[in-house]
C-alpha cells in the first residue's frame, strides 16, 4: 500500500497552527540553498484533494463552506508564493544524478522548493514542496515555473496512483496563475504543492560520492537512518550508536544534541547496508506495481528516483491504453531507453548506481550481494499482484505462463489494458464465457480485426482462465466474492492522457469543474460516483453484463484512428 495513505489526524481549521519540524534544513548548509519563492500573480485554487487534505489533518479546514475561506485564502497565499506560513522554512536542495545514462553534476532544486516539514497528528513528518516555486541557483538556464499542463497532470496522477495502493508522493492543491511561460508554445502558469514523507533522491547521495565530500556522504546516511529508516539500525541505546565529537570548537559534544552526532563507523556500516537492502526491495515492489498496472514513468533518471521508493517527479509518463510492451510515451526519448518493458532493468541500473555513489563506505561486494535480490523481489511482486488483478484464488508454478498468454492477448488485439480487466472482473466464471466479453479481447483494433481467428485465441485464453479459477471448486459465493476482490483492485478509471489534455484545456480556459470531476473519480477508481461502493459495480455486471460499466466519457479509450500522443520532459 502507498505510505501515504490517509490516516485520521489531528483537525486543523487555521493553517498558521501547523507545526513543522524542518530536519533536512538543520544538515550543513551546502546540502541546500535558502530561497523564498517568488509571487506569482493573479493566483486561483483550481482544486484541492479531499484525500490528501485528510492525510494532514486539514479537510476541516480546507471544506469549500465559509467556514473555510480563511484557510483557503492561506493556501492560496502560500500557493501563489506570496506568504509562508508560521515555523516554515523554504530551501532547494543540490543533488546531481544520472540522465538518460549520462552523469549530470549540474543539477537540483530548479522550480521546485522545499517549505518545511509537517509535523502531522498522526506521528508522520511529511516534506510540504512548492512546485512551479521560481528560480533558484540550480535552475541552470530555467524559468523556475511549472506550467498548468504540467501541473494537472501531476496532481490527478500522484493522487490516483496513491487511490491504486501504489507508493508515491502526493499533491494538495493546485494553482493556477496569470503568468505566461515559453515552453513549446507559451503557456498558462500553475503550481502544484506536493506532499512527501521525503525528498532525498539517489542523486543526493551521487553527488556527494562523485564530488568525493566522503564526510558529507556520512552526514546524509546519518540523516536518512535516523529520519526515514530506522528500523535498520541495532537495539542499542543510543550513546552506544554515536561517535561523540571531540572538545572544543563552536559546538563540544556536550552541548550538540546526542541525535546530531554522528553515528559510530561500523554501526553507519551495517545500517547504510540494511538501509540499501531496504531501498532495493522497495525500489523492486514499486516496478512490479507499474508493470502490472501499465503504468510509464518516462524519465527514470537517477535523481527522479526516491529512496524512499515512491512515484514522483511526474513528467511525461502514460498508462497504457492499448496494451503495448514498447510504449514510450516521452519523444525526447528518441532510443526509447525509458520504455515500459525497459522499465525493470533500468531500476536495476539506477539501483547500481546509487550502490556506487555509497561504496566510498561500503564494501562494494556486499553490495553487489544486495543488488542480487532485486530481480526475485520484483518477480514475486509481480506475481502476487497479477495473480489478485485476474482474480486466481490461489499460487500454483503455470499461473505467469497464464498472465504471459493474457499480455500475448492484449498486445495481438490492441486491447484497452484498463478495460480487459474491468471485463474480466464482471465474468462469473461458473457460467460460459459471454460472447461480448470474447469479442472485446479479441481486438477490433488488433492486425485481425476480430477475426474468427482472433476471437478463436481468445475463447482458448479464456477457457484456460476458467480452467485455473475452477480447479480449487469455488463456491458460488466463493464466486461472487472473488469477483467483488477483482473489482476493488482493477480500476474502472484512469488519467489517460487523451482525457487529461482534455481537463488541461478546461482547466487554461478557468473552467475547473472537469477537473474536480476527474479527480473524483481517479481518488476513488473502482465504482462510479453515482453507484458508490464495489458491491454496487457488481450488481450492476450481474444485471447488464461484462461490459456494464464501460459508458462514462471518463471511461472512453482514445478513438480508433487517434494518433499516438507523446509528452515532453516539461509535460
Amino acid at each position: 500500500m502507498s505510505e501515504f495513505a490517509p490516516t485520521p489526524a489531528a483537525h486543523v481549521h487555521d493553517l498558521a497552527a501547523l507545526r513543522f519540524n524542518n530536519r533536512y534544513a538543520r544538515l550543513p548548509e551546502h546540502f541546500f540553498t535558502r530561497v523564498a519563492p517568488e509571487p506569482r500573480h493573479g493566483t486561483r485554487l483550481a482544486d484541492v484533494s479531499p484525500d490528501c487534505a485528510r492525510l494532514l489533518g486539514l479537510e476541516a479546514a480546507l471544506t469549500a463552506d465559509a467556514s473555510s475561506a480563511e484557510a483557503l485564502e492561506q493556501l492560496r497565499l502560500l500557493m501563489a508564493g506570496e506568504q509562508l506560513l508560521p515555523g516554515m522554512d523554504a530551501l532547494a536542495q543540490k543533488y546531481t544524478g544520472h540522465q538518460f545514462g549520462h552523469y549530470n553534476p549540474q543539477l537540483g532544486d530548479g522550480r521546485g522548493i522545499l517549505l518545511g516539514e509537517l509535523e502531522t497528528g498522526h506521528g508522520k513528518t511529511l516534506d510540504l514542496h512548492l512546485k512551479g516555486a521560481g528560480r533558484t541557483p540550480y535552475s541552470r538556464f530555467g524559468d523556475g515555473q511549472a506550467v498548468v499542463r504540467s501541473s494537472v497532470r501531476e496532481y490527478l496522477a500522484s493522487e490516483y496512483m496513491a487511490a491504486l495502493g501504489i507508493p508515491t508522493s502526493r499533491a494538495l492543491a493546485l494553482a493556477v496563475n496569470a503568468e505566461r511561460v515559453q515552453r513549446e508554445t507559451v503557456e498558462p502558469g500553475a503550481t502544484v504543492l506536493r506532499v512527501c514523507e521525503s525528498h532525498l533522491r539517489f542523486g543526493h547521495f551521487e553527488w556527494l560520492a562523485h564530488s568525493g565530500r566522503h564526510e558529507d556522504l556520512k552526514t546524509l546516511i546519518d540523516h536518512a537512518l535516523r529520519e526515514h529508516f530506522s528500523e535498520c539500525l541495532p537495539e542499542r541505546l543510543p550513546e552506544e550508536l554515536t561517535e561523540r565529537l571531540p572538545e572544543g570548537g563552536a559546538q563540544t559534544a556536550a552541548d550538540q544534541p546526542l541525535a546530531d552526532q554522528p553515528l559510530a563507523d561500523q554501526v553507519r556500516v551495517t545500517s547504510a547496508l540494511a538501509m540499501f537492502e531496504t531501498v532495493i526491495t522497495r525500489t523492486a515492489r514499486l516496478i512490479a506495481a507499474w508493470q502490472a498496472y501499465g503504468f510509464v514513468h518516462a524519465v527514470m533518471n537517477t535523481d527522479n528516483m526516491s529512496l524512499l521508493g515512491l512515484t514522483f517527479d511526474y513528467g511525461p509518463y502514460a498508462f497504457l491504453d492499448g496494451y503495448e510492451e514498447n510504449l514510450v510515451p516521452n519523444h525526447t526519448d528518441q532510443a526509447g531507453r525509458y520504455g515500459f518493458a525497459q522499465q525493470p532493468g533500468i531500476g536495476l541500473w539506477n539501483l547500481e548506481r546509487l550502490g556506487i555513489a555509497l561504496s566510498p563506505l561500503i564494501d562494494v561486494e556486499a553490495l553487489s550481494a544486495a543488488l542480487g535480490a532485486y530481480e526475485g523481489e520484483l518477480q514475486r511482486e509481480y506475481a502476487r499482484l497479477m495473480r489478485a488483478r485476474l482474480g486466481l484464488p490461489d499460487a500454483r508454478d503455470e499461473d505467469m505462463t497464464l498472465v504471459q498468454q493474457w499480455r500475448e492477448l492484449l498486445e495481438a488485439g490492441k486491447v484497452d489494458h484498463t478495460h480487459a480487466y474491468r471485463l474480466l472482473s464482471h465474468w462469473d466464471v461458473t457460467q460460459p464465457a459471454p460472447e461480448t466479453l470474447v469479442v472485446r479481447l479479441a481486438g477490433e483494433r488488433g492486425p485481425h480485426g476480430n477475426s474468427a481467428r482472433a476471437r478463436d485465441e481468445a475463447s482458448a485464453w479464456l477457457k484456460r482462465y476458467q480452467a485455473r479459477v475452477m480447479a480449487i471448486g469455488l463456491s458460488a459465493e466463493d464466486e461472487r466474492q472473488r469477483r467483488l476482490t477483482m473489482l476493488g483492485c482493477n480500476p474502472l478509471y484512469a488519467p489517460r492522457t487523451h482525457l487529461l489534455l482534455e481537463v488541461i484545456a478546461r482547466v487554461e480556459q478557468g473552467d475547473d469543474t472537469t477537473l474536480k470531476a476527474l479527480r473524483q473519480r481517479l481518488t476513488a477508481p473502482f465504482f462510479r460516483p453515482e453507484e458508490g461502493s464495489l458491491e454496487a459495480a457488481l450488481a450492476l455486471g450481474q444485471a447488464q453484463g461484462v461490459a456494464a460499466e464501460l459508458v462514462d466519457d471518463w471511461t472512453r479509450p482514445p478513438a480508433a484512428n487517434a494518433a499516438p500522443i507523446c509528452m515532453s520532459c516539461s509535460s
